[in-house]
C-alpha cells in the first residue's frame, strides 16, 4: 500500500530547507532551518513528546515568508540523547537555552512549543531565555493526570512503567509497539476525513518511535506528567499566544482560560472541533492566528 502523502508537502517544497547540527554538552542536536535567514521574523519551533520536527512541518508550510528553526529534542528523531544527566525539565531547559544561544541570532526569536514542547519552552522563558513572543499550541495548561481523559494518562503511566520494568529487549519492543502507537493515534485524532486520518496515523507510525533509548523516553514521559505550563506562568513576563483546542483530551478549555489569567500578557484562541493534534488537523487556522499575533500579512 502506498504511504499517504502530506497535504502540505507541495507548499513545504517551495520553502528552502537545510539540515544542521550543533553539539551541546557533548551531544549532537539535529535541526532543520526553513526559509530566508534575513526574513522579518525568526521562529524556533519545539515539538511534542515522542515526535520530532516533522510534526510541526504542516505549520512551517504556512510561513514561506518567515525564518523557522526546528530542532529534534534530545533523544528523539535524529538528535542524540544527553551524554550525562537525566532528560528532566532542568536538562531540557539547559539544552534549549544552549541551542538558541548557539544559533547566534541578532534578536530574540519568537519561540513556539507544541504540547510537551509548551512545557519546555515555558520553563526556559521562566528561567530567563530571551524571547520576543511566546506561542503555545495545545499547551499543557494543567497537570496531565487531571485532564478530561485522565484515565488515559493513567493507562499511559502504567504502559511506561511496564516499558521500564521489563527486560531491556521486551521493554524496548513494548515502547515501540505499532499497535500502541496506532491506538494512541486513533484516540487523539478528531477529524472525520478518512484521508486526513490515514495520513495522521502514517505520521505517527513513521516518527513516534524514533527515540534513542529507554532512559531518555522514560525521563521525558515522567517530565511530561510532573510539569505543566501553569507552574511557570507567574515568571513569564512576555506576550504569549495560547492556541488551544475545543476537544483536547489532555487539557480542557476551562484550564486554558485559567492559564491565560495567570500569564502577564496572554491571548487565548480556541480552535473548534479539533483535539490535541492542531498541528496535523488545523495548521492553517493555527498559522492564521500566529500571523495575526505577529503582524504578518495574511
Amino acid at each position: 500500500m502506498t504511504a499517504p502523502i502530506s497535504p502540505y508537502q507541495p507548499r513545504l517544497d517551495q520553502i528552502a530547507t537545510r539540515r544542521g547540527e550543533v553539539t551541546l554538552e557533548g551531544a549532537r542536536t539535529a535541526y532543520w532551518e526553513y526559509g530566508d535567514p534575513d526574513a522579518a521574523v525568526t521562529m524556533v519551533f519545539v515539538h511534542g513528546f515522542r515526535g520530532d520536527h516533522h510534526g510541526l512541518e504542516p505549520i512551517v508550510a504556512q510561513f514561506p515568508d518567515a525564518h523557522i528553526i526546528a530542532p529534534d529534542l534530545p533523544g528523539f528523531g535524529e538528535s542524540a540523547a544527553f551524554v550525562s544527566g537525566r532528560h528532566d525539565i532542568e536538562g531540557y531547559v539547559r539544552w534549549l537555552r544552549g541551542f538558541i544561544a548557539a544559533l547566534d541570532l541578532d534578536v530574540p526569536p519568537v519561540i513556539l512549543g507544541h504540547s510537551f514542547g509548551s512545557i519546555v519552552v515555558s520553563a526556559a522563558v521562566a528561567d530567563g531565555q530571551p524571547v520576543s513572543t511566546l506561542i503555545l499550541v495545545n499547551p499543557i495548561a494543567a497537570p496531565a493526570l487531571s485532564g478530561p481523559r485522565g484515565i488515559l494518562t493513567r493507562l499511559a503511566v502504567f504502559y511506561y512503567w511496564a516499558g521500564k520494568s521489563l527486560p531491556e529487549g521486551l521493554g524496548f519492543a513494548l515502547l515501540r509497539s505499532r499497535i500502541i502507537t496506532r491506538v494512541s493515534s486513533i484516540a487523539m485524532a478528531k477529524t472525520k476525513d478518512p484521508e486526513r486520518r490515514a495520513w495522521i496515523h502514517d505520521q505517527h507510525d513513521r516518527y513516534f518511535s524514533a527515540f534513542a533509548d529507554r532512559a531518555s523516553v522514560m525521563d521525558a514521559f515522567d517530565t511530561s506528567v510532573r510539569y505543566d505550563v501553569s507552574q511557570y506562568a507567574d515568571r513569564i513576563p512576555v506576550r504569549t499566544l495560547l492556541i488551544a483546542a475545543e476537544n483536547d483530551d489532555i487539557t480542557s478549555v476551562p484550564k486554558q482560560r485559567e492559564l491565560a489569567e495567570k500569564l502577564a500578557d496572554a491571548r487565548l484562541e480556541v480552535i473548534p472541533e479539533v483535539g490535541h493534534l492542531i498541528h496535523y488537523e488545523t495548521p492553517e487556522q493555527a498559522a492564521a492566528l500566529i500571523r495575526d499575533e505577529l503582524g504578518l500579512p495574511a
